[in-house]
């Protein structure tokens, strides 16, 4: 155990928490602050008795003896306890640096993209898992089977990162996926997102560039081949790295249940579906055999595979209805989700909730990139709360531009809680239909289950 005294500012983010009860399960002394913690974080935390006290920044709790502060993206470059810390003179990371730290004698597995990144990275897990193998990891969401969404230990051989393209700390301007120095790095498809720290194409588009261009000698790139911005960065140009391209898997959707087709002519059903989720295996199967899985091993695995939270994640499911919620927020990924939805169950009634939470979706620059996302459903809604907008320092957004911005007369666009809850009440009883909600935000933490009665 490296450090035995840590402190992490912002501890209440998805994978802060995460990691804060690793290092407290490994025999760390950890502490920690946020200025907001919502569940499951909250109680998670509160179990292992690691919740601060009080929400808020206290400069007091920065003291001589820590080993290190470990510092969460969402931290402020003004924040009081990060300037504490640098009078202290105290070692201060960015949790990337952190896990590059304890993971240099590993080989180490990137999945980078900008959607998709989560599923492919849950996937592998899935079927290492399954297989018995000894590995560490980091992930973007919480995955049947693993009690945390970080493990980092001095044993295992691999590690599987989840690589995000998002800044590492305020002191840190490089895309999280950089620090990581992947052996085996993958890029799931990239479509301009953050724009708030990438404010054109070709800016977002250089930091895909660059992580192809930090694969090593003897390393290998796993691509998305018809997805053309990630074609055009991962052109072979190194003789010695291996670049392998790949598409969505072949498949065949029988009764609302999806079927694999191997090489061999079999049938393999998998609880996943949609055309983006056939890409999603693809690229877990050709990191599974460079890890030395073969074929018929993953196929074995990946049928028992029922997703990563919050990733077409079934809340409800009855003969005639279902209930999914995504964190579909980027244009392409609320596309594909939503046009997944209708595929699979054609006969169905498919209403798409989408929830406007990222810098990106709340930018009025950025949303016309929405345009006809959403029309694969029957009935489309748009939610977005201003407080959100004032929360992350954005001016207002007016409603009949987010209208317009989805090219779709009869898209409604709800600003509060009391209207969604409506809308969603509308839906019952649920009789041949499908529900999808998509967000990377909770909705302000509506409870789904309760406002349908399920």
């Amino acid at each position: 155990m490296p450090f035995s005294r840590v402190h992490l500012i912002a501890i209440g983010g998805a994978v802060m928490h995460n990691l804060a009860l690793d290092l407290y399960a490994q025999g760390a002394r950890v502490t920690g602050s946020d200025d907001e913690i919502f569940e499951p974080a909250r109680s998670r935390l509160a179990a292992a008795g690691l919740l601060p006290p009080a929400e808020g920044w206290d400069e007091t709790r920065l003291t001589p003896d820590l080993d290190a502060v470990i510092v969460g993206m969402h931290t402020r470059a003004d924040n009081p306890e990060l300037l504490r810390a640098r009078a202290l003179g105290l070692r201060v990371l960015s949790f990337p640096e952190y896990v590059y730290e304890q993971s240099r004698h590993k080989q180490r597995v990137v999945i980078g993209g900008s959607h998709g990144k989560t599923s492919i990275t849950s996937l592998i897990l899935h079927v290492l898992r399954f297989h018995g193998r000894t590995f560490d990891y980091l992930v973007g969401a919480q995955l049947a089977g693993f009690d945390r969404m970080v493990r980092l230990t001095a044993d295992a051989p691999v590690i599987v990162i989840e690589g995000d393209e998002y800044l590492a700390a305020p002191f840190d301007p490089r895309p999280k996926f950089h620090l990581y120095q992947h052996h085996i790095g993958v890029i799931s498809g990239i479509e301009w997102d953050h724009i708030n720290v990438f404010p054109t194409q070709e800016n977002y588009v250089e930091q895909f560039r660059r992580f192809v261009a930090l694969t090593p000698k003897a390393g290998a790139l796993i691509f998305d081949k018809t997805d053309e911005l990630a074609q055009e960065v991962c052109v072979p140009s190194n003789p010695d790295v291996t670049y392998v391209g790949y598409g969505p898997h072949e498949a065949v959707v029988r009764d609302g249940r999806t079927y694999l087709l191997t090489k061999k002519d079999e049938e393999v059903p998998v609880q996943i579906f949609g055309q983006h989720n056939l890409r999603n295996l693809s690229a877990a199967r050709e990191v599974c055999r460079l890890l030395g899985i073969k074929g018929k091993d993953f196929y074995d695995a990946v049928q028992t595979f029922q997703g990563a939270a919050r990733r077409l994640e079934t809340l409800h499911e009855s003969p005639t209805a279902r209930v999914f919620r995504d964190f579909a927020h980027a244009p392409s990924k609320v596309r594909a989700t939503t046009r997944a939805a209708r595929e699979q169950f054609p006969k169905r009634r498919l209403t798409a909730v989408l929830e406007l939470h990222t810098f990106s979706s709340l930018n009025p620059a950025f949303l016309p990139n929405y345009a006809h996302a959403l029309d694969a459903a029957h009935e489309a809604v748009v939610y977005f709360n201003p407080h959100v907008l004032e929360h992350k320092r954005l001016p207002p957004l007016d409603v009949a531009a987010v209208q317009a911005a989805f090219a779709r007369a009869d898209v409604r666009v709800v600003i509060t809680r009391a209207e969604l809850e409506t809308v969603l009440k509308a839906q019952t009883p649920l009789q041949n239909a499908t529900l999808l909600l998509m967000s990377s935000g909770t909705f302000d933490g509506l409870r789904v289950d309760e406002v349908l009665g399920l």
